[in-house]
């Protein structure tokens, strides 16, 4: 065989290779999934970490190292990666009624209280926190705090608390969702950064539009309180200064209105959306207005169709890739650090990396797993049969003892966003 033939068939054997399902059975994933986050990935507070590495100190957080974000550090996304999957949790524990699943979501649930204790702010929910259990970055984000309301109002809806966590849950997102009407809906920062904000829920994009809709909704619905379901109708029908847009109108576009502010949605950034598709669902589900409910529908199912087309990169991942993950070492890998006392400059700050010692098994993974992998939470959590067999080849796919990034939790939110075959 010549050389060039013989490359081509390396390669196309190895494409073989990576097309065969690493499980056997959709359960066998599921668990191996479940069990590897659970082992490494879930710290002692019930808070998600992003990857395994070495928690930032209280002097890392005061001083924002590798940056005030917290951004590339393993509790960057703590609210964001918890309340997403407290949500699935919560079904997995009422489909399985085992006492253990009850269990992991009562921790779950404990995380998330645990990000809006920790603060002095109101409003403020922190991303996670550091070694000494209560240190935390300064600078959060809708991204983060939209999830927190996700995860518990699933929580509060699930009959897994008693009587008496739930009123406690309950009166903490009424907390914070007072704090943060009192802001007029923007995201406050705490330590050196206090008095300013981060985020902002009525900003006009399908993204934001969901996540304001979704906590008014949920408050009405866990508190009975009418100011609440009077503030969501209000909401509804505001609109966007720039085009004449309704929120309601902007949902039903789904987030392909969102491709003018945010560049490259479909081949890395779905895993923005996936807390946000489950929140329209969600509020598809609590809507009594048909109107309303179809226009929401409409925005499922345009989310569905984008993130369709793109499940099966998951065939591009090799399970036995070794490209190097440096963000494990994190202070090697972005080593540079200088005192920040702009939020512009801490975002300058984060793009500071030793590009040789991070590697490149980051984008790779989030390319091929996580992309892929929340593609198929979303499509599952639009609600029909519609690529239930690239949802779950996608899940069979990986061998998750050897992911790194703790997105694939995104596995069982898709397994359990699936409707239940009888």
């Amino acid at each position: 065989m010549a050389p060039a033939e013989d490359k081509v068939a390396q390669q196309s054997n190895g494409l073989a290779q990576r097309n065969v399902h690493f499980h056997s059975s959709l359960s066998a994933a599921i668990e191996q999934a479940h069990a590897e986050l659970w082992n490494t990935r879930i710290d002692k507070q019930g808070i998600v970490r992003d990857y395994v590495g070495e928690t930032p100190t209280p002097e890392d957080c005061s001083l924002g190292r590798p940056n005030a974000m917290g951004w590339w550090s393993p509790i960057e996304n703590g609210p964001m990666f918890t309340g997403t999957y407290l949500a699935a949790i919560c079904e997995r524990a009422r489909r399985s009624g085992e006492a253990a699943d009850r269990e992991d979501a009562m921790r779950l649930a404990q995380g998330l209280l645990k990000c809006a204790s920790v603060s002095e702010v109101p409003g403020f929910i922190a991303r996670g926190v550091g070694t000494d259990g209560k240190c935390h970055y300064p600078l959060g984000s809708q991204d983060q705090i939209h999830p927190w309301f996700y995860g518990l109002h699933a929580y509060a809806a699930s009959g897994v608390p008693d009587a008496e966590e739930r009123r406690a849950v309950v009166a903490r997102l009424t907390e914070v969702a007072e704090a943060l009407e009192a802001l007029n809906w923007k995201c406050p920062c705490d330590g050196a950064f206090k008095g300013q904000s981060r985020g902002d829920f009525k900003m006009f994009r399908h993204h934001g539009a969901v996540m304001y809709l979704s906590i008014l909704r949920a408050m009405a619905d866990v508190t009975n309180d009418p100011i609440w379901l009077e503030r969501y109708h209000t909401a509804l029908n505001e609109r966007a200064n720039k085009n004449g847009r309704t929120r309601l109108e902007i949902c039903a576009e789904g987030y392909p209105y969102d491709r003018e502010q945010i560049k490259n949605i479909d081949q890395n950034l779905l895993w923005i959306y996936v807390s946000s598709q489950g929140a329209l669902s969600r509020l598809a589900g609590l809507e009594t207005d048909e109107t309303i409910r179809a226009q929401y529908r409409a925005g499922l199912a345009a989310n569905a169709r984008g993130a369709l087309a793109v499940i099966g990169n998951y065939r591009r991942f090799d399970n036995n890739d070794t490209k190097l993950f440096g963000h494990a070492n994190w202070r090697v890998a972005y080593p540079t650090w200088v005192p920040q006392a702009t939020q512009a400059e801490a975002e300058r700050l984060s793009s500071k990396a030793d590009k040789e010692k991070c590697g490149e098994r980051k984008g790779y993974e989030s390319g091929y797993m996580r992309n892929p992998l929340a593609a198929a939470s979303i499509v599952a959590f639009a609600g029909d049969e519609t690529g239930r067999e690239l949802i779950e080849g996608a899940i069979r796919h990986y061998d998750y003892s050897k992911i790194h990034m703790s997105e694939f939790l995104f596995a069982e939110c898709a397994f359990y966003g699936l409707t239940i075959k009888e």
